[in-house]
């Protein structure tokens, strides 16, 4: 693999990835090899890798091994360095941590926050936590300044009832006054995720489309979804559809053509036990991840004790090496230079800059 890197640094408001009509439709035949990646690459100030995808992890959850221990691990096990790590917060606790800032000085943190174990999304939106959100807020601003990922009260789906201020409508409205709150008072850098379930079931539902909080604050769209009996594929993971929800497109489909501009992030994933299958599954993503261009970051959700079974990615050294040829490929390895933008003082700016980088790849499988 050869690299030609070129580094511009612009201003810019963001990046539309909308190509093509919305309704494509995404091969059901993936390409035998993984096509070579054109230049010129950038980064926006979105944190949008433009070209390929930003590779990240949930490390070991449920071990009870520390943000530090369970990333190190898992880094030795899958063979690479994170480009995201996955961390996870609720009710009063601030983040970043301090384990968690010494991480990111060469990662992009994705911090999933859900703000109250007790409170309705109606009152968190009336106010009721603001006093939390504004020493979030103060926490935020004096410890990091680096741009991060940030996703609330993620996979809302399942929680939605109507009768008890939990409709919604008042998610959407909770998420808003959240990212609108911790804007006001100086949170400029959170790159904020919309993440769903996914769930055909509960996308076809009357209320689904009412849970997007709006364009203004939602940067990302995220969905969570995990290889179940279901699954045969990366395919028939992102677009997961049923037969007894028939008017379901699958998610990608649905994104790409709610979202055009937006980038998906599969904020989740997880392949559960089955002989043989994490292997053919990873390959499967190798092959097939370019055919889905909006999908920009791929975070794995790694746990023996994940809610529905075991997502390790190393279960048999079969399953193993089928990750880390994952990891290697060429769509999800970006170049140094890029890589290097985490780290920038830059990328710690509160301005929305782009690094431009011309890279050449082989083609071929890795």
């Amino acid at each position: 693999m050869r690299w030609a890197i070129t580094v511009v640094v612009l201003m810019v408001a963001g990046c539309s990835l909308a190509s093509g009509a919305a309704e494509r439709t995404v091969p059901k035949t993936a390409p035998k090899t993984e096509p070579p990646i054109a230049a010129p690459c950038a980064v926006t100030g979105v944190l949008i890798p433009t070209c390929g995808a930003w590779w990240g992890i949930a490390p070991e959850v449920f071990t009870g091994r520390g943000p530090t221990r369970g990333l190190e691990r898992a880094e030795q096990r899958m063979g690479r360095r994170a480009d995201i790590l996955h961390v996870y917060h609720r009710a009063g606790e601030l983040f970043p941590t301090e384990e968690e800032r010494a991480l990111a000085k060469d990662r992009l943190l994705l911090v999933n926050w859900k703000p109250s174990l007790r409170h309705t999304w109606a009152e968190i939106a009336s106010g009721a936590l603001d006093r939390r959100i504004d020493k979030l807020a103060a926490h935020i601003s004096a410890t990091f300044p680096q741009r991060f990922f940030l996703t609330i009260h993620h996979e809302p789906e399942n929680d939605v009832r109507p009768a008890e201020g939990m409709a919604a409508d008042d998610y959407a409205a909770m998420f808003r006054h959240v990212v609108l709150r911790l804007r006001e008072k100086g949170v400029t850098n959170a790159v904020t995720v919309m993440t769903y379930m996914g769930a055909p079931n509960w996308s076809s539902a009357s209320w689904f489309e009412r849970l997007y909080p709006g364009d203004a604050v939602v940067d990302w769209i995220g969905v969570d979804p995990y290889a179940d009996d279901r699954v045969t594929d990366f395919a028939s993971l992102v677009d997961k559809r049923r037969p007894d929800h028939p008017r379901w497109p699958g998610f990608y489909r649905w994104a790409q053509s709610r979202f055009p501009a937006k980038p998906i992030m599969v904020a989740e994933w997880g392949v559960f036990e089955r002989p043989g299958f994490k292997a053919a599954f990873f390959d499967s993503v190798r092959r097939q991840i370019a055919a889905y261009p909006q999908i920009k970051a791929l975070v794995y959700f790694d746990s023996p004790w994940a809610p529905r079974g075991d997502t390790r990615f190393d279960t048999t050294p079969e399953a193993a090496e089928a990750f880390r040829r994952l990891g290697r490929s060429p769509y999800l390895t970006q170049p140094p230079v890029v890589r290097a933008f985490i780290t920038s003082e830059t990328a710690r700016s509160t301005g929305r800059p782009v690094v431009s980088i011309s890279r050449s790849a082989s083609s071929g499988s890795s």
